[in-house]
Parts: C-alpha cells; sequence; structure tokens
C-alpha cells in the first residue's frame, strides 16, 4: 500500500502528547512495513524544519497536493483533513475539550470546531484514543459509532525503576500551565496539608508557562504561602523529564478534561503512584491503579495527598499496580491496531 500521513505535528520545539503520538506512529509503522510505502506529509512552515525519516520507505511531501500517484490511506494524525487527497482517508481525534469547555479563546475554538466537523465529515473512519473521546465523538460530531474504532496511545517501559524508599519527597505534576490542567487547585491542595504532612514535600511543575491563562496561574503560584516548597520547572527535556519521574515518590494529574492523558501512564510505567481526576478519559486510563479524587474539590485532593505522603505502603502498592497497569499500553499496540484499521478500510 501507499499510505501518506500528516507528519506536521512531529516539527514542534516542546513535544506534547500529539507530537509524541505523531512520531511513534509513523516510526512505528515504517520499520514494521518494510514492504509499504509512506508519505509524510508537512504544512509548508514546519516542512522547512522537518527532517528526513530515515526509513528506506518514507518519502516527505508538502501536505498540499502533491505529485505523486494517489495513495491508497491519508490519516490526519490531529483531527484536521483540509481535503480528501486519498481514495480513504482515516483522522485521529485525541479530544474535544475545546469544544466542550472555557480552555481557550472563542476565535480559537470557533476555528478548531470547523476543522473539527470538517474531519469527521471528510473520513472513512474515525480512531479515537478513548473510550471518552469516542462518546465525544458521536455525541457533538454526530459521527455514527460502527465508523470509530477506539485505539488508545502508549508507553514506553524503562529498563530500571527505582524503589519507593530511594524517591525524594517530590510531588510531580506533568503539563502545560494552562487551566484545564487545574494547576492552581493542586497548589492550594498542597497549601491546605498540615504543616507537620507537607514539611521537607516540594510540589514540582514540569511543563510549558505558555498555555492558556499561564500568566494568572504564574501570579498564584508567586503568592503561595508555600511558594518556597514549589518549583515552577517549565518545559523539561525527555531525560529531564525521566529522570522526574523516577525521583519522585508521587504523580498528581488533577486534570479537569483529558482525551486520553500520557503522563498517567508514564508516571506508571517509572513505578510512580498515581493520584488523578474521576473525569474524563483518566479514570479509563488509570483503572484500578490510582487514586481518584474530584478535580474540583481542594479539600478532598489535599486529604488524598495526605493520605499518600504519610501512608507508604499505599504508595507501593499503587506503584506497584501502575507497573502493571502501564505494560497494557504499548505503543506498538497503537501501530499494530493502526494497520489493522488501514487494511479494514
Amino acid at each position: 500500500m501507499l499510505i501518506a500521513l500528516d507528519a506536521t505535528y512531529l516539527v514542534d520545539p516542546h513535544p506534547s502528547g500529539i507530537a509524541i503520538y505523531s512520531r511513534e506512529l509513523l516510526d512505528g509503522l515504517a520499520q514494521s512495513h518494510p514492504a509499504d510505502r509512506f508519505v509524510h506529509l508537512y504544512r509548508p512552515k514546519q516542512f522547512r524544519r522537518s527532517l528526513p525519516s530515515g526509513a528506506p520507505n518514507v518519502t516527505r511531501r508538502l501536505l498540499l497536493p502533491f505529485l505523486v500517484k494517489r495513495p491508497d490511506i491519508f490519516h490526519a494524525l490531529n483531527q484536521r483533513v483540509d481535503y480528501r487527497p486519498a481514495k480513504k482517508v482515516l483522522s485521529t481525534f485525541h479530544d474535544l475539550f475545546v469544544m466542550t469547555g472555557e480552555y481557550s479563546s472563542a476565535d480559537f475554538r470557533q476555528r478548531f470546531t470547523q476543522q473539527a466537523r470538517d474531519a469527521a465529515r471528510r473520513s472513512d473512519l474515525v480512531i479515537a484514543v478513548s473510550a471518552f473521546t469516542k462518546a465525544q465523538v458521536v455525541e457533538h460530531l454526530h459521527v455514527p459509532a460502527n465508523r470509530i474504532r477506539v485505539i488508545p496511545h502508549g508507553v514506553h517501559l524503562p529498563e530500571n525503576v527505582l524503589p519507593q524508599n530511594q524517591r525524594d519527597q517530590i510531588i510531580l505534576c506533568v503539563g502545560a500551565l494552562q487551566i484545564r490542567k487545574n494547576v492552581v487547585r493542586l497548589v492550594e491542595a498542597f497549601e491546605r496539608l498540615p504543616l507537620a504532612v507537607a514539611r521537607g514535600w516540594k510540589l514540582v511543575l514540569a511543563g510549558s508557562t505558555a498555555g492558556f491563562g499561564a500568566a494568572e496561574i504564574v501570579r498564584r503560584i508567586e503568592n503561595s504561602p508555600r511558594v518556597m516548597q514549589i518549583q515552577l520547572r517549565g518545559y523539561v527535556t525527555t531525560a529531564e523529564l525521566r529522570e522526574l519521574y523516577q525521583r519522585a515518590a508521587l504523580f498528581a494529574f488533577p486534570s479537569l478534561d483529558e482525551g486520553f492523558g500520557i503522563p498517567v501512564l508514564e508516571a506508571m510505567a517509572h513505578g510512580t503512584p498515581v493520584l488523578t481526576s474521576n473525569r474524563s478519559a483518566l479514570p479509563e486510563v488509570a483503572g484500578d491503579a490510582a487514586l481518584l479524587i474530584d478535580p474540583y474539590d481542594a479539600d478532598e485532593m489535599s486529604a488524598a495527598l495526605g493520605r499518600l505522603i504519610e501512608d507508604s505502603s499505599l504508595r507501593a502498592n499503587l506503584a506497584a499496580a501502575g507497573l502493571e497497569r502501564a505494560k497494557l499500553f504499548p505503543w506498538e499496540r497503537a501501530v499494530q491496531e493502526t494497520w489493522q484499521t488501514y487494511q479494514s478500510v
């Protein structure tokens, strides 16, 4: 087969979940199917900064009408299909929170909504990264359920996992500073911990500081009575993030809305006990291997943090359960199931 994929999201100085998904899928498909040919497409701005794949069965092209044989399949990796460039078209939907929540500007919400509707209308099949996202695509874009396949994101297991008794007193949170990630309530929950419980602990926030509402979040952190116990790391490299996962005794991810939630799996893969929200796709990803809380209730969040800090047995049990949970989501599974979806169309 000749398969064209939108590789635009590979070109990102601060890779997000969609960039990670794009890299894993593009590399995995090319490597696991050497007899087939792949065309990686980019929009003009990203094309200038893109790098060759290195795989002999991959060609780069602009994401414009291109002068090659019409592909058998075009796969849009982030719910944007500007036209139908192939005999069959698939699109991956990661989330619809821009449509369903007040997490962005009105102009961006309008553009996103139109792009999502166009992608759904122009796609023969939609890949949703969770059952939650599938339900949203059905409800808000009116795509029949039988035109949607659920293929979850994945994770790589590290070679070594640091035991709990060798970790630092760190509560780690990973994600861009933005309203949707609910960082302010996490800070409030940390502040409400009794001094005797919080003594010696640090709240480490790793992620871009350019998200929607980030300036207000930074000001709130700077005015926190526990500002000396809060580290605002900003965007960190992949190597730095792995080190943080290994060092942290706890991982807190109280996001208000997620189509999947890759950081939850990454923390579990590193043996870090997880506290996360009981909303959106997060219970689906976490299963019974995390402590779930109402992300709108700072008191409940604080109580859960205190419980994890004081109960080393609970942390150890969640760490072990998380490792087993992460094993269910290898990136190879996502690649294989995506290929099977290509075959089905």
